[in-house]
């Protein structure tokens, strides 16, 4: 029993020997994690062009360097390789050593879904604005209600249309005959300078609208802008899960040989049986979350058939803003505020065009007739031709538009107070994201600088205390598995820095599929050709 004894710990610091010289060997070519491309991740080094590692098949236990994420098969940035599989532990038998019968399941492979994704070209951000303003139908719609606006501001300009007609006075029959037959032409003329003031007023909507363009425009941005940097953090977070379930491999396998020789036993085996099948959730639940972040930046760029494809993008390089500036900036340059002072314009021209309404038109009416009446009986002669004229205007006694230009007036104040309205609910939604903008760039930096750094120096630390045989394997794994953790976090960090700067440089506007507002009323019937002149 004591030779057995013996024979057995030779054989396992055989092992951990064999496997010490590996780690150390590889250790001593990269002594600093490996960095994502355009992060800059502290306690690492930017690899040049770093290969996937290889396992080392010796016997013993095994372990892994984080990756270069950028190098990492299944979602390459800007490369175009074949991905390849990180479980490579398919045959791994999935049962206690004490018990063989008590097989706990099957080891099924994490479903790579982005194998097709990392074969097309990459896509930045300037593509997809490009195609958002080619192809978002809502800044077509915005548009459309400039031009709307701008042709019945034409409309509303147009002279009333003449009048041509018959005229028959004093006609009887029998045997006197007579009577005056003939034609006229009449004409309203529009006094006051009305028709002007009521083109102005279209006109003034018609400024309203380009700034709504604008506004649109900016909405359509915001969003484009936000949904790129999601996909790009789901997109790293892709490369950091598929590293964590590496790892998590790596121990599955280890402690099974581990097993072999007796250092492990049932609870072990379960317990790291259970890490890999939920890092395997893990990774599929990211490509899928890239997946859905994809399919809606592809929808706000107008392109929602357009294929998954790797992104091209920096998520470390954020916006150094001034929230407190930025807060004055979004609540005085806004597009929206911009808009509210237009529409206290177009209230005080329909204001304007109401006091100078009353003003009657002069209605003129000439014409030429022929009086078949007798004059004489013999011989029979007929009075013969004459002409006529009349002009005439509407006495302002009764309506003098007095209740449109009161009207008018109350909606000057209403839009003094929409005006008001807007500006503290642009304050009331930018400061919040100016203290969440903070917030979030303190979160990061606090990552970077100082969780990152310690973690990855208390993973080196284990990892030399592992090789010279004075750690425990499992507390390595522990090391590293939460080293990637807070390179997780520190990517969400970033994510949520970009959406509140992004939310910030954008005035907080979103909504880039939502139909744009028009301060015009939709309607096609103003200044008719038959209607003299009046408006709707």
């Amino acid at each position: 029993m004591r030779n057995k004894a013996m024979k057995l710990r030779l054989l396992t610091f055989a092992m951990m020997g064999l496997f010490g010289a590996a780690v150390f060997a590889q250790d001593a070519q990269q002594k600093s994690m490996p960095c994502m491309e355009g992060m800059v991740m502290p306690g690492c080094t930017p690899a040049k062009k770093q290969q996937p590692l290889q396992k080392q098949n010796k016997p013993g236990m095994q372990h892994d360097q984080p990756q270069d994420m950028n190098n990492m098969p299944g979602m390459q940035m800007g490369q175009q390789q074949n991905p390849q599989s990180p479980d490579t532990h398919a045959t791994m038998t999935l049962q206690e050593p004490e018990s063989p019968a008590n097989k706990t399941g099957a080891n099924l492979p994490a479903p790579e879904l982005l194998k097709e994704v990392v074969t097309r070209p990459t896509m930045s951000l300037n593509d997809f604005t490009q195609l958002a303003d080619a192809n978002n139908p809502t800044l077509k719609e915005a548009g459309a209600f400039v031009r709307r606006s701008q042709a019945k501001a034409r409309q509303a300009g147009l002279y009333p249309n003449p009048s041509v007609g018959y005229q028959g006075e004093q006609i009887r029959g029998g045997s006197y005959g007579g009577g005056e037959h003939g034609g006229f032409v009449q004409q309203t003329i529009v006094l006051g300078g009305k028709l002007g003031l009521r083109r102005n007023i279209h006109e003034q909507e018609s400024r309203s609208e380009q700034i709504g363009v604008e506004e649109q425009t900016y909405r359509v941005h915001a969003d484009v802008q936000q949904a790129f940097y999601d996909a790009l953090a789901a997109q790293v977070t892709v490369h950091l899960r598929q590293q964590l379930l590496g790892i998590a491999l790596d121990a599955v396998e280890t402690v099974h040989q581990l097993a072999n020789v007796g250092q492990a036993d049932a609870p072990d085996i379960l317990q790291t049986e259970v890490e890999a099948e939920q890092a395997k959730v893990d990774y599929v639940t990211a490509q899928r979350h890239y997946l859905e972040t994809f399919r809606v930046l592809a929808s706000l760029a107008g392109k929602g058939d357009l294929p998954a494809s790797p992104l091209q993008g920096d998520l470390e390089k954020t916006p150094d803003l001034n929230a407190e500036q930025m807060v004055e900036s979004v609540v005085s340059d806004s597009p929206t505020v911009k808009r509210a002072h237009q529409e206290i314009v177009v209230a005080q021209a329909r204001l304007k065009d109401a006091k100078r309404e009353p003003i009657p038109d002069l209605t003129l009416r000439a014409g030429e007739q022929y009086n078949f009446e007798q004059v004489s009986e013999r011989p029979v002669k007929a009075t013969g031709p004459q002409s006529f004229a009349s002009a005439g205007i509407n006495i302002p006694l009764w309506n003098r538009n007095q209740g449109n230009v009161q009207a008018a007036k109350v909606e000057i104040e209403r839009a003094n107070q929409d005006l008001l309205r807007e500006q503290l609910s642009l304050r009331q939604a930018a400061a919040p994201l100016a203290q969440s903008y903070e917030s979030a760039k303190f979160e990061a930096d606090r990552y970077k600088t100082q969780l990152i750094p310690r973690s990855t120096r208390a993973y080196e630390l284990y990892l030399k205390k592992y090789q010279s045989m004075a750690q425990a394997y499992p507390q390595v794994l522990v090391s590293q598995r939460t080293l990637f953790q807070l390179r997780v976090g520190y990517v969400m960090a970033l994510r949520e820095v970009w959406r509140n700067a992004i939310a910030l440089q954008n005035y907080t506007l979103s909504g880039g599929l939502h139909a744009p507002v028009s301060t015009d009323t939709p309607t096609t019937t103003i200044n008719l050709p038959n209607a003299g002149g009046a408006q709707e």
